[in-house]
């Protein structure tokens, strides 16, 4: 059988552009875009775990919330192609391609941790407010640690209003759920407990 030869270097712009036209096609939401885009980085001798690598990162940057599962099955596919190796991890490797591409999209969870990190980079360490601290001596309780926190299972629907973030940042939304998949079912209790709104 005589195959082309595949244009791809693992260390040069071929690997580069097909690695990034494979997680534009998932984002782009094109699962026959990133089978193809996959068979071909397969077909050239791309390590699997580089490509198994980046569909973990996706799952969470690109669906985050909006598919919960896509992490797990991003995840159960560094196992399944550990556990099998090539060449019959190629579906394990299609299955979660073809999911990640064509599940509901979000990014809040990179936006959110990205703006936090400014934040606590910026501020440096703001004080953590006193009935959020740890008590375990008289000496913190004397000092008013723990005093007045509201244990949330005390509380209708294992709720209650209460500050957590420090007070120059009380007002602060960091994570603001999309109106994609299970996150808009997140946003709408968010919105339905708190007076904070996303």
């Amino acid at each position: 059988i005589n195959r082309k030869q595949l244009q791809y270097d693992r260390a040069g712009d071929a690997h580069y552009d097909i690695i990034s036209a494979f997680i534009k096609s998932m984002r782009g939401t094109d699962p026959d875009a990133a089978v193809y885009y996959l068979a071909r980085m397969l077909e050239s001798g791309e390590d699997p775990k580089f490509v198994a690598r980046r569909m973990v990162i996706f799952a969470s940057e690109d669906i985050g919330n909006a598919d919960p599962h896509a992490l797990m099955l991003a995840t159960s596919t560094v196992d399944a192609l550990n556990f099998v190796g090539l060449p019959e991890a190629k579906f394990a490797l299609s299955q979660c391609a073809t999911y990640l591409a064509s599940a509901p999209k979000s990014n809040a969870a990179k936006t959110a941790i990205n703006e936090a990190i400014k934040d606590v980079q910026s501020e440096r360490t703001l004080p953590i407010p006193n009935h959020l601290r740890n008590a375990p001596t008289t000496l913190a309780k004397k000092l008013g640690h723990g005093k007045g926190y509201k244990y949330p299972h005390d509380y209708p629907s294992n709720y209650v209003e209460e500050t957590y973030l420090p007070d120059n940042l009380k007002d602060k939304v960091y994570y603001r759920p999309s109106d994609n998949g299970y996150e808009k079912t997140i946003k709408e209790r968010l919105n339905k407990l708190r007076k904070k709104k996303v």
